[in-house]
């Protein structure tokens, strides 16, 4: 029991969050993180001057950034027990013996096919940062304070953070603004997207198993988690 509790208290010193509210991720030192998940663009079957202006175009937008991005691809082994539980149910509804039998066929290529080609399914995410030093109208004196400072800012409950959050909403209708133009869709993550991203991450065989209870909207504090 004990061992248990140590590596439980281990993992927490690991992750950097001290907490989640409205969608951003508070780190201990203070500064903000929104995560935003970014849908792909089929490069392969773009005309030669279509990936010409794809390229130009990402260019121009890393060119255009004065602060950092981080790019995530997450990938994981394709799970489909949701879609082969449809097809379930479909097969139990059907009327008629031949229909029915090919809905089982169908579900059964679709598990073998599944499962011998070992199929990765992936998902960007797009990570954007703001810290309360960067907040415009910060003297010099105070940016070297809230370093030594023991009091991490912005706190959740405070209004620095929401001003801080204000600043970083707009960074990320700029990425999401610049990634529409390269044809890519993004949505920055909500709470409890956010909770369940880090959730799979870091028990990747509980989270098939054991899904998380629903934290929209509320705030997440890493030293409260058992």
């Amino acid at each position: 029991m004990n061992g248990t509790n140590k590596k439980a208290t281990s993992a927490q010193q690991l992750v950097d969050i001290e907490e989640v509210r409205d969608g951003v991720i508070v780190l201990k030192g203070g500064a903000l993180r929104a995560i935003l998940m970014v849908s792909s663009v089929n490069f392969s079957l773009k005309s030669a001057e279509e990936q010409d202006a794809i390229i130009f175009g990402y260019q121009s937008f890393l060119n255009s950034l004065d602060f950092p991005l981080q790019v995530i691809i997450n990938s994981r082994r394709l799970k489909i027990d949701s879609y082969l539980k449809v097809l379930s149910d479909i097969e139990k509804e059907q009327t008629n013996d031949l229909l029915k039998m090919q809905t089982v066929e169908y579900s059964d290529f679709v598990k073998q096919l599944v499962e011998m080609s070992n199929i990765m399914s992936k998902t960007f995410y797009v990570v954007v940062p703001f810290s309360f030093m960067e907040s415009k109208g910060t003297s010099v004196f105070s940016k070297i304070f809230s370093v030594l400072s023991a009091k991490k800012i912005p706190s959740a409950e405070s209004k620095s953070f929401e001003k801080t959050k204000d600043q970083l909403l707009q960074r990320v209708g700029l990425i999401s603004s610049s990634l529409k133009s390269l044809g890519a869709k993004s949505a920055m993550l909500k709470t409890q997207e956010v909770v369940e991203l880090f959730y799979n991450i870091y028990n990747p065989d509980l989270s098939d198993r054991e899904k998380i209870a629903d934290m929209s909207d509320i705030s997440i504090n890493t030293k409260n988690v058992s």
